[in-house]
């Protein structure tokens, strides 16, 4: 990893910063996070249904075990935070988790290695991170949002979702702007810090290791990216779990009758 080819570590830093875009402004789309958050969750796919498929009652293989720890640990998750019944929070909470993992783990892979392979095709940019891109994670997180408001309409009616938002905190008519304000903050903030978080963290990763490959020389690099790397799984594997957790819950909250 190295800057050679630039002409100032910055340059170099804000090359591996820019997303391969079509379009402008707001109808842009970045292709490349498209592309590899679609990719991954291909693969997370096709290895869950492979190891459904051959799974067996004996002694399991090492990617049957792997599973098998994967789906009783957000099993047990799931029980823990939602006490009602649904059947489409278990299986949310594992791809959730599986899915922001492994969009996660992409950021230990070399900062020059698949942008090198992108500029052998031809391609001006490539980021390979889908989670240190702020419309991905918003993304995932507007799809909760919606579950969410789903869930809340589902178990408490119209005219009771409408009564939660006006008579809380302050159980009289003459507070309802007030409950409608400090209510609708609440309920507006989870998905913005749930998307934000996992950004701001994925992209702090990230840019570390740019930073290290853009400012130090080729011989150096190894000193701080091998420890950052190392630490980096722990902050991988935490975000993806906060990211299942906080989804759990908010969908809890809102399955629940007030």
């Amino acid at each position: 990893m190295s800057a050679e080819g630039f002409n100032s570590p910055q340059e170099y830093i804000g090359h591996h910063l820019t997303q391969l875009q079509v379009g402008t402004g707001f109808w842009s789309i970045n292709l490349d996070s498209m592309f590899f958050s679609v990719v991954l969750g291909v693969v997370f796919l096709a290895i869950f249904r492979k190891v459904a498929k051959n799974a067996t009652s004996g002694v399991p293989g090492k990617l049957q075990t792997a599973v098998e720890l994967i789906v009783g640990f957000v099993d047990n998750s799931v029980k823990d935070m939602h006490h009602g019944k649904s059947k489409v929070i278990a299986p949310l909470a594992l791809t959730v988790f599986v899915w922001v993992f492994l969009m996660n783990l992409m950021d230990l892979i070399p900062v020059d290695f698949l942008p090198y392979i992108g500029t052998q095709l031809g391609l001006p940019a490539l980021r390979v991170v889908p989670t240190a891109d702020v419309n991905i994670t918003l993304s995932m997180a507007l799809a909760v949002f919606i579950l969410i408001l789903f869930y809340s309409i589902k178990m408490k009616g119209i005219g009771g979702f409408v009564k939660e938002l006006t008579m809380q905190p302050f159980n009289h008519p003459v507070f309802i702007p007030i409950n409608l304000i400090l209510e609708g903050v609440s309920l507006l903030s989870k998905p913005v810090s749930l998307g934000l978080r996992l950004f701001g963290n994925m992209y702090a990763g990230e840019l570390i290791f740019i930073l290290i490959a853009g400012l130090l020389p080729w011989w150096s690099q190894w000193m701080l990216s091998l420890p950052w790397a190392i630490f980096h799984i722990l902050i991988i594997t935490l975000q993806a779990f906060i990211f299942m957790v906080l989804t759990i819950v908010y969908l809890s909250m809102a399955s629940e009758e007030h």
